[in-house]
């Protein structure tokens, strides 16, 4: 699935993650190593300041990451299934109108996948820039993801 073209993984996530269909997430990019993800502005999902609510913009971040996670190791799902471990979130700067994720994988999907052939449960990080139109960040996260082989 490594090749996996943007709007089939876009389709994939909406289908399977409530919140992508809830949020209206927009899949422009998925490839192995980056995925870009827009969140439109929805005064529904502002906050006391105008801006998408934080946990809008995480749920935005983290499915740019679990797109990468789908186009990397959606061939290994009959061994394993992906989840995420761990978040961290920084909020730098407001963030008004669309927001976008570009999320970049921070291992090597062979090492990942060389790990699970040695019996191991890998983790590997997902780094993500959250920014406004004007390229400003206004957010960064890491989401550690596992590969957690069936029993």
């Amino acid at each position: 699935m490594s090749s996996q073209a943007q709007p089939a993984i876009g389709e994939m996530m909406a289908a399977s993650v409530p919140m992508v269909r809830t949020l209206g997430l927009v899949f422009t990019e998925a490839s192995a190593e980056r995925a870009v993800v827009s969140l439109p502005d929805n005064g529904d999902f502002h906050n006391h300041v105008g801006g998408p609510h934080a946990g809008a913009m995480f749920t935005l971040a983290e499915s740019a990451s679990g797109a990468i996670v789908m186009t990397a190791f959606g061939d290994q799902l009959s061994r394993a299934v992906p989840l995420a471990v761990r978040a961290e979130i920084g909020y730098k700067k407001l963030a008004k109108g669309v927001v976008t994720a570009t999320a970049e994988l921070g291992r090597p999907v062979a090492d990942v996948v060389a790990a699970l052939d040695r019996g191991k449960r890998p983790e590997f990080p997902v780094h993500v820039a959250l920014s406004r139109a004007d390229g400003a960040v206004t957010g960064e996260m890491t989401i550690v993801w596992t590969l957690r082989p069936h029993s």
